[in-house]
């Protein structure tokens, strides 16, 4: 049945869901119609406020800074997971499965772990361990359910809000992350959200746990009654032999010592930052300084890397196309003053069901901006200027929003593009499985909201 739910799900989307950069235009065109009425059904203003906002450039181009954030977190995430000591793990885990139940509990697991890290470096992880899980069982001649075992590594992305990468998170612990998207005005009115406030508080830590148990259970309680073998060998990566350096130039592009220079300096300005600062204060570049020194150093060499951010920079392309699109809309919203409209609106739910609002509002707004920053700087001022007039904590309002973004990338297929293509299977093959995830999932997210 749940093939079924998958294959009629994949068709529908296919046939009516555009490209996501297409919806990002329709969400501008959507933004212009709605605050016509607000800005004396002036085209030329709207085009002002979508170009440069309320002025000082907080229109098409504000979010370049965190648009190259969000870029270099995927690809240092993406080039940590393609060095040697991450793919020898990758290689001795995905020998232990020898049966579906195993293998879906495994990958999840992993993916997951790795997605709290850095949700690039889970997305990766996740499906090269599920790639590598079906062709070794496949070797082997053990029956996997392969399509289950491939959505066992993209749960990572169920999870990744809540970690050390969240995009909402990393963006509040400042003042001047928060004046980035919620503008001056708005920012000047809620103090800096630490980590402990939000990643670290019991609400994030319940909610993540739950769904640590929660999601292979899940999909341990999918696995079809009669399982399948993989319908067809899974193709082989061409291995590269390294050649031998020939020239002086080459030799030094090769040398592991002219890596030690940027991560020795790494080295030297993070531990003194995290003695003063902290981990609370834990922020994007910060995260992505990590990640760029781990990448250099496991890989031992500038030209490995550089090649492996090559390879990783193709996945951003979405990201650098939409986010001017998504200031654009945010520049609209906040100069027709829709901004302070919808957020008022929003506080008339009371405190107890404005994060449960916030939630499956987010939920909504990421089928149509897959992007957990884009959708931080399109929703946080409608949610942050609610949570004010509502009393409730800005950083509980701040988890529901980045909860709601993650959970409903199970039907979102934006971020599944590099899974599926290194697992070489179609969409509709666990978009089944990935909305029964969506279904229980929710229960892990707001139970905690209501309780806590």
């Amino acid at each position: 049945m749940l093939n079924r739910v998958g294959a009629q799900a994949s068709k529908w989307a296919e046939r009516w869901l555009p490209d996501p950069f297409v919806l990002a235009i329709g969400l501008t065109a959507l933004s212009v119609l709605i605050a016509l009425p607000h800005m004396d059904w002036s085209l030329v203003r709207i085009a002002s406020a979508w170009v440069d906002g309320e002025g000082s450039g907080r229109g098409l181009w504000s979010l370049l800074a965190f648009g190259m954030q969000m870029c270099l977190i995927l690809i240092t995430g993406h080039a940590l997971a393609e060095t040697n000591a991450v793919r020898s793990l990758v290689d001795r885990l995905a020998g232990w499965p020898t049966t579906t139940r195993s293998a879906v509990v495994l990958v999840a697991s992993v993916t997951m772990g790795f997605s709290l890290i850095n949700w690039g470096l889970g997305l990766i992880i996740g499906a090269l361990l599920a790639r590598e899980v079906g062709r070794l069982a496949h070797q082997k001649g053990v029956v996997l359910h392969y399509p289950l075992v491939v959505t066992a590594g993209y749960t990572g992305m169920l999870v990744w809000h809540g970690g050390l990468s969240g995009s909402a998170p990393l963006k509040a612990t400042s003042t001047a992350q928060l004046t980035d998207v919620l503008g001056p005005e708005l920012a000047a009115r809620i103090p800096p959200m630490l980590l402990g406030d939000t990643l670290g508080s019991p609400l994030n830590l319940v909610a993540t746990g739950l769904c640590l148990v929660v999601v292979p259970l899940v999909l341990m309680a999918m696995i079809p009654s009669e399982e399948h073998q993989v319908s067809a060998p899974l193709h082989e990566e061409p291995l590269t032999e390294p050649t031998a350096p020939t020239s002086p130039s080459e030799r030094i592009n090769h040398s592991r010592w002219v890596v030690l220079v940027p991560v020795g300096l790494v080295l030297l300005w993070l531990i003194p930052w995290l003695r003063t600062s902290g981990i609370g204060r834990l922020n994007p570049d910060v995260m992505n300084l990590m990640m760029l020194a781990a990448g250099l150093a496991l890989h031992g060499s500038a030209r490995a890397y550089a090649e492996a951010v090559d390879r990783a920079t193709r996945s951003c392309s979405g990201i650098i196309l939409q986010y001017p699109f998504y200031a654009g809309i945010m520049g609209i919203l906040a100069t027709s003053g829709l901004v302070e409209s919808i957020g008022s609106g929003l506080s008339n739910m009371g405190p107890q069901l404005l994060p449960v609002a916030t939630f499956y509002l987010a939920g909504a707004v990421n089928l149509f901006v897959p992007s957990g920053g884009g959708q931080w700087a399109i929703q946080g001022p409608l949610v942050m200027e609610a949570a004010l007039h509502t009393g409730v904590e800005p950083a509980r309002v701040l988890m529901a929003l980045a909860w709601g973004d993650q959970w409903t990338n199970m039907v979102q297929p934006f971020w599944a593009l590099p899974l599926l293509g290194i697992c070489k299977v179609p969409a509709g093959s666990i978009l089944g499985y990935t909305l029964v995830l969506l279904l229980v999932s929710q229960f892990c997210f707001i139970l905690p909201l209501l309780v806590l």
